[in-house]
């Protein structure tokens, strides 16, 4: 390899990172934070101040702890909403990702007449999936007509442009979760809008990945997770967006709950929600306030560090990626299928394996190489360099050991 390590670690050097404010897996090279995210330093100490609470002041916590449960939530909402690109009013931390996205196909996914279709990646990740064939059969309509699934953004234009008549839901990964590749969002929304759709994105690849502009953009809705870039822990409580076009339409049906109703009258007990003109009267139950800590702590670095700084950095680490695998693809079965133009990626740059098992590769990289990425079945290795953590040199050492995992033909 003509890009050497002492070069990598000269470029680490000059353009350091965040990287102290993490925990880092002893001696690993690590590139799964498209999948998981590494733990803050920040995290523990800040869940047990809360947990603290709890021992110490028992229910009377939910007004009296240093940060008080009962408007925990709304400790998100601001840096939430700049994470993404919206007004406060328009994003709220509740729930899971698809939870989410079926909680607002429930107010977004209307299908009448002739307009019934909704639209998505045939790459789409399979929880999508899943989820939209069921709201068809929750309709009565037929997912395997119902569904349409597409190749790539010039599909959905051509067939927004043919079809559209048909679409009632548009709803894509802003960033692909096989190929990394990154959809144009608001080419895409103006087409879908124009062509009389809902546009809904899922952006649990995007968020904490690229600057989002979501109120900008005109996006009817959106979801995202914050596990992943957003280093919020397994399982950690996803988002959710709702421009401000749709708060004030009471004929949207929405599925309502305690937390759906004005804070100032929950606690009048009364037998009718009173929904706020916000995203929060999308929420449904009281949340989680020790799940929603971590997330907090997140948001609080993005926000202190901020999603432009990052999107620079990681063009860099990409881009520096790029060159070490262009050194090594050749004369191997290797393909990098994430497009090669900066404004088309995230931080996750896709390998394909053209011989052996994607799976058995990223075993070997990492039990006989300490570099952690992941594998899609059948064929594809996911490394995913995060601008926060990452490094130049474990960069170098991910095509090193790529190089020496799967030999020339």
């Amino acid at each position: 390899m003509t890009l050497t390590e002492d070069d990598a670690r000269r470029r680490d050097e000059a353009d350091p990172g965040h990287r102290e404010l993490f925990h880092i897996p002893p001696g690993v090279a690590y590139f799964a934070g498209n999948s998981l995210g590494l733990q803050p330093r920040a995290t523990v100490p800040e869940l047990l101040a809360d947990l603290d609470d709890w021992a110490r002041l028992g229910v009377e916590g939910h007004l009296e702890a240093g940060r008080p449960w009962l408007p925990y939530h709304e400790l998100l909402t601001e840096r939430a909403a700049r994470l993404v690109g919206a007004l406060p009013s328009e994003a709220v931390v509740m729930n899971s990702l698809t939870v989410n996205l079926h909680l607002l196909m429930v107010s977004f996914y209307r299908p009448a007449g002739g307009r019934t279709q909704i639209l998505i990646e045939d790459t789409a990740f399979p929880s999508d999936s899943y989820a939209v064939r069921s709201q068809a059969r929750f309709h009565g309509l037929d997912p395997n007509t119902t569904v349409v699934r597409l190749a790539g953004s010039q599909e959905v234009f051509e067939y927004l442009r043919e079809h559209g008549g048909r679409v009632a839901l548009v709803l894509l990964g802003g960033v692909n979760y096989l190929t990394g590749e990154l959809l144009d969002i608001p080419a895409i929304t103006r087409a879908g809008q124009a062509a009389g759709a809902v546009v809904g994105w899922d952006l649990a690849h995007a968020a904490g990945n690229v600057p989002l502009r979501l109120h900008d953009w005109g996006v009817d809705f959106a979801a995202w997770c914050s596990y992943k870039y957003l280093n919020g822990g397994p399982g950690a409580l996803a988002g959710a967006f709702v421009h401000e076009r749709h708060l004030a339409d009471r004929s949207l049906p929405r599925f309502e709950g305690w937390w759906s109703t004005e804070p100032a009258t929950r606690f009048e007990m009364a037998p009718v929600a009173r929904p706020p003109a916000t995203v929060d009267a999308w929420q449904v139950s009281n949340p989680p306030i020790f799940s929603m800590g971590p997330v907090r702590t997140s948001l609080e670095m993005f926000d202190r560090i901020g999603m432009d700084a990052l999107r620079a950095r990681s063009l860099r680490l990409t881009g520096y990626l790029r060159e070490l695998l262009d050194e090594v693809t050749p004369g191997r079965p290797l393909e990098v299928v994430t497009p090669r133009e900066p404004e088309r990626h995230g931080s996750q740059l896709s390998v394909r394996i053209g011989s052996g098992d994607a799976g058995d590769v990223t075993r070997r990289l990492r039990h006989e190489h300490g570099v952690i990425a992941d594998a899609r079945e059948p064929d594809v290795v996911r490394f995913a360099p995060v601008p926060l953590y990452s490094t130049y040199h474990d960069c170098w050492r991910a095509a090193r050991a790529l190089a020496a995992t799967v030999k020339e033909v």
